[in-house]
Order: C-alpha cells, then sequence, then structure tokens
C-alpha cells in the first residue's frame, strides 16, 4: 500500500509528550505542504490523518492485486510552480510523465480530434471541423494564458480581508497596508493587461460557457471538448452563468518551466505526489500520524484553543490548528457550536457542496482501441492513449442534457467522461501487458430519485452503463474489464472525507470565491476561534491539486506568531 506512515502506540506517546507549536488535521496534500511551510519557518508540527494512507483524495491504493490506482485526482497540472521548487519536490521523488497529446475526442462519425502535440498538428486536426476555428484557436489560447498572469497572482496572494472587531489598533494598521498593497499590484496587473483585456476577462468569469465558447467557435467537437474543462468536479451546467471561471481554472496550471495547460501523469499514480510532499516535510522535521482521527478541538471556557481530541481518546496539545477538512466538516463536526457565531455557522452550513462525481478505476487486459483513431498497431501505445479522453460529449448539448439529468435526480442517461490510461506512459502502475484506465464520470446526484448508491445491484448498473457508453468509441472494453473500484459522491464522503463527494471542498462559482471562500468575513485563512485556521481548498484559492491554500495558510499563521 502507497503513502502508509506509521501510527501505533509509540507514535501516541510521540503525540502526547508535549505541546506542538502546530497542528495538522489532515494528511492531503494542502495539509502536507502548509506543514513543510511551518516546520521550514521553525515551528515543531505534527500532522493527523484519519485514514491508514497520506494524501487525502490526491492518493495511490492497490485495490486489485497488481494495478494501482490514483483513486480521486488522476492527473497534475496546477500545482504551483513555486511550491514545487520551495519543496524541492523532484528531489523527493515527483516524477511528472508529460502526455504526447493533451486531449483526444472520439466521434461515432468515425472521425476524431486529437490536440496538443504541436501548433501545426492543432490546425489540421481543428481544420478537419472548421478552418475559422483553426485559425481562431491559437487567438483563444493565447488570450486564455493573459488571463492566467492575472490569476496567478491572486492565487498566490492571501485575500485582503478585514480585521474583525476587536483587534488591536496596530494589528488594523498593518492590515490596512497590506491591504493596500494588494489593491495597488491588483491595480499594477490590470493596468498591465489594458482595459479592453480586462473587460473580456471579467466577461470570461461571469458568463455561462457556452456563450463564450459560441463566440469565439463553430465546431461542435471542438466546443464540447472544450467546455469539457469548466464542469469538472460540479453540479452546474456549461448554460449557468458564471461557469466561465471553471474553464479558465482548468487551464491556468503552468509547469516549472512556465508551459501552460499540460496535465501530466505522475510515476507512480497520484499518491506520489503526496508521498514527495510527505519526504519534504518529514526532512523539515514534522511528525505524520496515520489511523489519527480527530474528533473535536479542545476549547477552554474563554474561547482558548488548546489541541485536539482523537477519536481514541488521545488528546494532542497545541494553541495553532490548521485544519484541511472541508469547511463543513471543520466546524459543524468538530468545532463546539458555543464557540461559533450564529451568522458564520448558518454561512457555513448553507454553502453549496453539491457534486456530480462519480470515479471510477478500472483494470484492464488491454490496450481500449478506438475505432476512430487508428495511429497505432493494436498493443502499441499512441497519442491518443496519453491524452485525456472525452467519452459522451461531441456536442455542447450532450453536456447540458447529462446534467439536466442529475437536474431532475438521475445519474445522467449518457454520461460525460473524462476518461485518462497512466499506464500508457507509467509502467508501474499495471502488470506488463495490462493497463490502468481512469473515468471521471458525470453527473451523479448525491441522492438518486431511482435507487440509492448503496445498493450493489444499482451501483454496478451505473457502471456498466459507463462502460457500455465507452464500447460504442472503443469497441470490446468491456469484455476487456478485470475489475474495477467506484467511488459515488456518498462514498467520496466517507471514504475521502469530501462533503457531498465535492473535490473541491465546496462549489468553485464567483459566489464562493477570493473574499467569499468559504465565507464573507473569513477569507484569510483564520476562524472565528483564535488559533483555528483552514489549509484547505476550501479556504482561498480553491480547489484541485494545486497547493496554494496550505502555503497561503502557513505563511499566515507564521506573520500571526510574530506578531506580539
Amino acid at each position: 500500500m502507497w503513502n502508509r506512515s506509521f501510527s501505533s502506540n509509540a507514535t501516541r506517546a510521540v503525540l502526547k509528550e508535549k505541546k506542538w507549536d502546530a497542528l495538522i488535521v489532515g494528511a492531503g496534500h494542502n495539509g502536507l505542504i502548509a506543514a513543510a511551510y511551518l516546520a521550514r519557518g521553525g515551528l515543531s508540527v505534527a500532522v493527523l490523518e484519519r485514514r491508514h494512507v497520506i494524501g487525502g483524495a490526491a492518493v495511490t491504493e492497490e485495490l486489485i492485486p497488481g494495478f494501482k490506482f490514483s483513486r480521486c485526482s488522476y492527473l497534475l497540472s496546477l500545482l504551483r510552480p513555486s511550491i514545487i521548487r520551495d519543496l524541492e519536490l523532484r528531489r523527493h521523488g515527483l516524477k511528472l510523465l508529460k502526455p504526447m497529446a493533451a486531449s483526444f475526442t472520439p466521434c461515432l462519425d468515425g472521425r476524431h480530434l486529437l490536440l496538443g502535440m504541436d501548433d501545426e498538428h492543432d490546425y489540421l486536426e481543428i481544420s478537419k471541423f472548421s478552418k475559422r476555428d483553426a485559425e481562431a484557436y491559437p487567438r483563444y489560447e493565447r488570450q486564455l494564458h493573459k488571463y492566467c498572469k492575472f490569476m496567478d497572482f491572486i492565487l498566490d496572494s492571501r485575500t485582503p480581508e478585514a480585521l474583525h472587531k476587536g483587534s488591536s489598533f496596530n494589528d488594523r494598521l498593518r492590515e490596512k497596508v497590506q491591504n493596500s498593497i494588494f489593491w495597488g499590484r491588483c491595480l499594477q496587473h490590470a493596468l498591465s493587461l489594458g482595459q479592453k483585456d480586462m473587460v473580456e476577462l471579467i466577461d470570461l468569469l461571469v458568463s455561462p460557457t457556452s456563450k463564450v465558447l459560441n463566440e469565439w467557435f463553430e465546431s461542435d467537437v471542438l466546443k464540447a471538448t472544450l467546455a469539457g474543462d469548466a464542469i469538472i468536479g460540479t453540479m452546474t451546467s456549461i448554460n449557468d452563468s458564471g461557469s466561465g471561471y471553471v474553464l479558465l481554472h482548468h487551464v491556468m496550471g503552468e509547469t516549472t518551466h512556465g508551459d501552460r495547460n499540460i496535465w501530466s501523469h505522475v510515476e507512480g499514480g497520484m499518491g506520489s505526489v503526496s508521498m514527495a510532499i510527505s519526504n519534504a516535510a518529514k526532512e523539515a522535521g514534522v511528525h505524520i500520524a496515520t489511523n489519527a482521527e480527530v474528533s473535536e478541538l479542545m476549547i477552554e471556557d474563554s474561547g482558548r484553543l488548546k489541541g485536539v481530541l482523537l477519536v481514541d481518546g488521545t488528546q494532542v496539545h497545541s494553541s495553532v490548528v490548521l485544519s484541511n477538512a472541508t469547511p463543513y466538516k471543520t466546524f459543524m463536526e468538530m468545532v463546539p457550536h458555543t464557540f461559533l457565531p450564529d451568522d458564520f455557522l448558518h454561512a457555513i452550513k448553507c454553502s453549496d457542496y453539491t457534486s456530480g462525481t462519480t470515479k471510477i478505476n478500472v483494470a484492464v487486459d488491454k490496450l481500449p482501441q478506438f475505432h476512430s483513431c487508428n495511429l497505432n498497431s493494436q498493443e502499441e501505445v499512441g497519442p491518443q492513449h496519453t491524452a485525456t479522453i472525452h467519452i459522451g460529449a461531441e456536442r455542447m448539448e450532450d453536456i447540458g442534457k447529462a446534467c439536466q439529468d442529475a437536474w431532475n435526480g438521475f445519474p445522467s442517461r449518457r454520461p460525460i467522461m473524462e476518461m485518462t490510461i497512466p499506464s500508457s506512459l507509467d509502467k508501474t502502475v499495471s502488470p506488463p501487458g495490462k493497463h490502468v484506465v481512469s473515468l471521471f464520470t458525470q453527473y451523479t446526484p448525491y441522492k438518486p430519485l431511482d435507487g440509492c448508491w448503496e445498493d450493489i445491484t444499482y451501483r454496478d448498473l451505473y457502471a456498466q452503463r459507463c462502460f457500455k457508453l465507452i464500447d460504442e468509441y472503443a469497441p470490446g472494453f468491456s469484455s476487456s474489464i478485470i475489475g474495477y473500484d467506484m467511488l459515488t459522491p456518498p462514498d467520496l464522503e466517507r471514504e475521502i472525507g469530501l462533503t457531498g463527494g465535492n473535490i473541491f471542498h465546496g462549489a468553485m462559482g464567483l459566489d464562493s470565491l477570493f473574499l467569499m471562500r468559504p465565507v464573507k468575513g473569513w477569507s484569510n485563512h483564520r476562524t472565528p476561534i483564535k488559533g483555528l485556521y483552514l489549509c484547505g481548498s476550501g479556504s482561498h484559492p480553491g480547489g484541485g491539486v494545486m497547493g496554494a491554500p496550505g502555503r497561503n495558510a502557513a505563511r499566515v499563521v507564521l506573520g500571526d506568531l510574530r506578531e506580539p
């Protein structure tokens, strides 16, 4: 089993023997990153993980002998390059495997769209569907990359949150200076974009994805391919206002070499990302304990935080706790409500945690072959196998219909799927000649009206629906299946700790970002409990294997501890 740390009576003794400078609840990637930065800042830090493995949603598990699944997250692009450099993650074992192509969309009429090999190839591929679109596509990418430079500043900055009543004069003055610096730099970035591009950026952020793509392109398959980025992990439609932001969120990843929108496989699966971060954290002196579930925070009657209580009764002491759990789980389940303002509790309770995601990991005995793309021999890996493969969406209308099914209370009749084959590049995750296939499927409501996800037969019916849809594009896929693992929204909540099954720790709409994340008035990682901070994806700047919430939270903590 990958990413296993050690938890025993000896570990419990280590946890209890002293008062730690900081505790981290949850060993997901953000929690581990926060721990590493805090330890490098001179603090004694312990990370407490509920499961038997570290990594949270960035985890590798061998559930079928010989096949290692990235059970939740499955590709890497958003992890901030500065974090990779700061923590020397490559030295600690992180190895990225760049795909030969970025995306592959097979069509039932025998055509296909294969993008991301090089600019000339992109032009030829898109020209099969529209010469006009082939000429517009480079301009579209350049425009998005312009916006990304502005967004980089937002991602790497803490929010300019106002302090609450009771703060000292010095604290208020210091915060005003810091906020003024932020807004000054924000203005500089806006001016560098220019008014025309700023207006275009705002239009992208508030518009439906369908409107944005219809204005740029005319071919159905290209629009559907690009629209897939706007729905990942959401329960929203591409026709919803504000869905354009998620489109941007998923293309603003950057490599340490400055390349944009490259979604890489990770050797050893996504758990290797968490393992590299944990290696960096341990080198800095962080103690990591698994099977160490936190039941509640220990808070004195005065409101002073004094540590956490584990489910086995162990008390672990610290005046500083960073929660990598979802905001809902943190405040509705771990913090005694008597210490929280009513309006804050109400806002947390009313936050949107809906999810339409079901992740299926499949072990197969042969490489899928798509009848619309014959670039390789039967057993040879082609560029299409290394790409993100879009199944079930040849038109934006297909995405809209699939979403409407879920809004009506039923799993999509024709699910929208992102299919990846990590074993096409990574020989460490499957036996020779066999492969691992990852299916990120949408849309599946948390509580379907026509069945229950706890029903094994109902679960299998949905899985078979997905497999049969793949058969339409890659005949024989179903018959190649050795076994599979499936995580529905309730499974993601129960096993990984994702409230509602939402992979982002909460919706990524414009009403839930920046100064509104997780709720208005508390966007700077601090909380109503002095000494308690949020460091997970439910805090600014949001979800994905990005690392920015963990690093930014650690910076806030270190700054607070330095102040008199």
